[in-house]
């Protein structure tokens, strides 16, 4: 499975997310605005993933628990970002999970509302 694809796959499904080239990468947008999903092919380092906008305190969290899988991403870790990578076996629910999360940080209200329940 192509983790460029799977990732753009999730995040397109969401309520008015676009798709463009950002800093040289896929990006996500909700209404074509708000960044909420950065793909990182090797953007920074020799690692695969993504960087995604986290609730408050996840970042810390996920890092702490599992820093194989999480990372703090560059620029926009002080501002609580999470990095994913997907260089590594991956469980796509739980990606979905952490992008719908992400969603859910930088979206309106009015979206959210348009989202399935969890």
């Amino acid at each position: 499975m192509d983790p460029l694809e799977e990732l753009r796959r999730i995040c397109l499904a969401l309520p008015e997310t676009t798709e463009r080239l950002s800093h040289g990468e896929p990006t996500w947008f909700v209404r074509g605005k708000k960044t909420f999903v950065m793909y990182a092919d090797h953007h920074h380092d020799d690692r695969l993933g993504f960087w995604c906008a986290a609730p408050p305190g996840a970042q810390q969290e996920l890092v702490g628990e599992d820093p194989e899988r999480f990372f703090r991403p560059p620029y926009v870790g002080h501002r609580g970002w999470l990095g994913v990578y997907l260089d590594i076996e991956v469980d796509w629910d739980e990606i979905a999970e952490i992008v719908t999360d992400a969603y859910r940080v930088i979206a309106p209200k009015s979206l959210m509302e348009r989202l399935p329940e969890a």
